[in-house]
């Protein structure tokens, strides 16, 4: 395994550990009925959560890598992002035709800081850039305007609705699909293209 390591100006980006300190972490966000409203899936226990962990380090092992399931730190928490306590995950989640699926999601106290954005960039960066990916895709709640604002401002053009999408509570929830393309993605610069 090669771990990934990526750093943006407030936010670094790094392999979970199976450590009780990144397992509460992680805890805190799919634990949290509040971040997890608009996620395909119920709070989860802490040992779901250690669950979890060990299954992004066993995709993290495999031959040819298609699943990126990341620990997402504050620079500012440790000198060492390896040794900073989680703030929440991110995730890439790889197809055929060198496209990928996108995903986040932080701890509800960090919402509101851009941290989102932050990290949609670093995971645009990694794709388009080390990964060599053509298109990434992005599913999101209809009713969350928070991250359907974080897609647009980096550059994901919305592609449709999906209806009946996930089943939550006996629920059946809407899903907007969002794709952003590699030559819409200026490299490394943090900020999508406008125009055309």
């Amino acid at each position: 395994m090669v771990p990934v390591r990526l750093t943006g100006p407030r936010l670094a980006i790094r392999e979970f550990h199976h450590s009780p300190g990144d397992i509460d972490a992680l805890y805190a966000v799919f634990g949290d009925p509040e971040a997890t409203r608009h996620l395909p899936f119920e709070p989860r226990d802490r040992e779901d959560c250690a669950d979890q962990i060990e299954q992004y380090l066993e995709e993290a092992l495999r031959d040819e890598r298609t699943v990126y399931r990341l620990a997402v730190t504050r620079r500012t928490d440790a000198d060492d992002p390896a040794r900073a306590v989680p703030i929440g995950n991110a995730a890439l989640t790889l197809g055929g035709h060198h496209c990928a699926d996108l995903g986040y999601a932080l701890r509800p106290d960090t919402w509101g800081n851009g941290y989102a954005g932050e990290l949609t960039a670093l995971l645009c960066d990694f794709a388009f850039g080390p990964l060599g990916l053509h298109r990434l895709a992005a599913r999101v709640d209809v009713e969350n305007a928070a991250s359907i604002r974080v897609l647009t401002r980096a550059g994901f053009r919305p592609e449709g609705r999906i209806r009946h999408d996930v089943l939550l509570r006996g629920t059946w929830h809407d899903s907007f699909q969002y794709s952003l393309l590699a030559d819409e993605w200026p490299s490394g610069g943090g900020r999508p293209r406008t125009g055309g």
